[in-house]
C-alpha cells in the first residue's frame, strides 16, 4: 500500500523514528542495525515500507534497502514469525546472512538473531530454502555491498559539506537544512556540494 516515504528525519528512539513529510510525521519501525546506520536528525532519508494491518492497530515497519523489505516480508510468511520477530532477526543479522544460513541449513548462525531459537531456525529454514538459489545470493550480496559503499561515500561528502559550511560561520541548524535540500550524486565532489548550498543560502 506505501511502497516507500521519503521525508526529513525529525526523532530518532531506540526503535523507532518519525519520519515527516507533508506536515505529517510517521513513526516507522526500523531494525536496530538501520538505526545506527541514519544520519542526523533533520536529514532527508527515503525507507522502503510495509505496513501491517491488525484488528486494533496499523503499524509502518521502514528499511533502508529495498532488498531488507523483501526480507521482511519472507520472514513473516514462516508460520510463528510475525513483524516484531522478523524486525528482531534483521537487527541481529542482515539479509545476506539469512540468505546464506537457509542455503547452507545452517541454525546456528539464524539463532544469533534475538529470540530465535533452534526450532524457529529449523523452521525458517524449511519454509525458506525454496525461496533462494545460491547464484542470486551471490549477486544480491555484491549489489548490497556496491549499494552499502556508495551511500558511506556519500555521507562522508555531505559530513564534509556540512563542517565547511560550519567552519564559514553558519549555524549548524542552517546547514543541516539547506544539506537536506541538496540532491547529492555520487559523482559531486564536496565542493561542487558547498558551492550548491552557497547559492542556496
Amino acid at each position: 500500500m506505501i511502497g516507500f516515504i521519503k521525508g526529513e528525519l525529525a526523532e530518532i528512539k531506540e526503535n523507532y523514528i518519525v519520519l515527516e513529510t507533508g506536515n505529517i510525521g510517521y513513526e516507522i519501525n526500523l531494525p536496530t542495525s538501520a538505526i545506527l546506520d541514519l544520519p542526523p536528525r533533520k536529514s532527508t532519508i527515503k525507507l522502503y515500507t510495509y505496513l501491517h494491518v491488525k484488528e486494533d492497530a496499523l503499524s509502518l515497519y521502514g528499511f533502508l534497502s529495498k532488498d531488507d523489505l523483501e526480507m521482511f516480508k519472507l520472514l513473516i510468511t514462516v508460520n510463528g514469525i510475525g513483524p516484531k520477530g522478523a524486525l528482531g532477526m534483521l537487527s541481529g543479522i542482515t539479509a545476506d546472512e539469512i540468505r546464506f544460513a537457509v542455503l547452507a541449513e545452517d541454525t546456528k548462525a539464524i539463532t544469533k538473531a534475538p529470540g530465535i531459537g533452534p526450532k524457529t531456525a529449523s523452521k525458517i529454514i524449511l519454509e525458506l530454502k525454496d525461496k533462494f538459489k545460491l547464484e542470486s545470493a551471490f549477486e544480491q550480496k555484491l549489489m548490497n555491498q556496491s549499494e552499502k559503499l556508495n551511500s558511506q561515500s556519500l555521507y562522508g561528502k555531505r559530513e564534509e559539506a556540512i563542517q565547511a559550511l560550519l567552519a564559514l560561520g553558519y549555524s549548524s541548524s542552517d546547514a543541516y537544512k539547506i544539506i537536506s535540500q541538496i540532491e547529492i550524486t555520487e559523482d559531486m565532489d564536496t565542493e561542487e556540494i558547498l558551492k550548491l548550498c552557497l547559492k542556496r543560502l
